[in-house]
């Protein structure tokens, strides 16, 4: 009897215990997540299918590289919840992996995968403010919440066609993003910005903008994934606020 009766009063705290736990998937909280980041990579008509595959195996080995979850781990809340988008024409937008928080190295491995695992499914050229405003909304109606927002475009063209650049860029710095950019030479050489202008420049003047915001670039296709690299330790690493500065506000 006084077996039964322990064997039940163990069951019933078990099942107190299973039904207080958290979900297995909690989903992600306002209080721990140091970054929302969205990676907006160019999958215009620019990008030809060897550049492609390198510009996803790059994300892929960036995103999953131990230093990149070093820095992720080192934040306050030591997780981030990244998404990644491909974009091309004006009508081009898409979500390749969705909204993920990455927090361990188990996690940044599935990212790393979805990205490899995923279609292709840019076509056109190249609306780079579409592709901002595009993910300032993914970013509004996330239902996630950091204190840092940052949109990270990587690109190896100009601003063609679309919104305004300058009202859509202006637009999402004043919801607390900063817009960082990656300025790739194709195998052609870099293509150029408005008048001429490398385009690099022309990312620094059109493209960036917000408190931090910077501008790197891959010298060649063999250069790619030392700057994806680089680009993500330093958005991922900076604990600076995003967006307009208090004097600019």
């Amino acid at each position: 009897m006084i077996r039964f009766a322990r064997r039940t009063f163990l069951a019933l705290l078990a099942l107190i215990c299973l039904l207080a736990a958290p979900p297995a998937s909690t989903p992600a909280r306002a209080d721990n997540l140091d970054l929302l980041l969205v990676l907006a990579a160019d999958g215009s008509g620019s990008i030809d299918e060897d550049e492609f595959k390198l510009q996803r195996e790059g994300y892929a080995a960036a995103i999953s590289d131990p230093r990149v979850v070093q820095a992720i781990q080192s934040g306050y809340g030591g997780a981030i919840a990244v998404a990644l988008i491909e974009w091309g024409a004006p009508t081009s937008q898409h979500i390749i992996v969705e909204w993920t928080v990455i927090r361990d190295q188990a996690s940044a491995d599935g990212f790393a995968a979805a990205i490899l695992a995923a279609p292709r499914k840019a076509f056109g050229y190249n609306s780079i403010s579409n592709a901002i405003a595009y993910s300032a909304t993914l970013m509004r109606e996330s239902g996630l919440k950091a204190p840092r927002k940052v949109i990270d475009v990587s690109g190896d063209g100009p601003q063609i066609g679309g919104m305004p650049l300058e009202r859509i860029r202006n637009e999402a710095i004043d919801e607390d993003i900063t817009i960082n950019a990656l300025a790739i030479n194709n195998k052609d050489g870099m293509l150029r910005g408005p008048g001429g202008m490398p385009l690099d420049e022309h990312y620094r003047r059109d493209v960036i903008g917000g408190f931090g915001a910077f501008v790197e670039v891959a010298e060649s296709r063999a250069d790619l994934n030392r700057a994806l690299l680089k680009k993500l330790i330093r958005e991922i690493a900076d604990a600076r606020p995003t967006g307009r500065t208090l004097a600019e506000r």
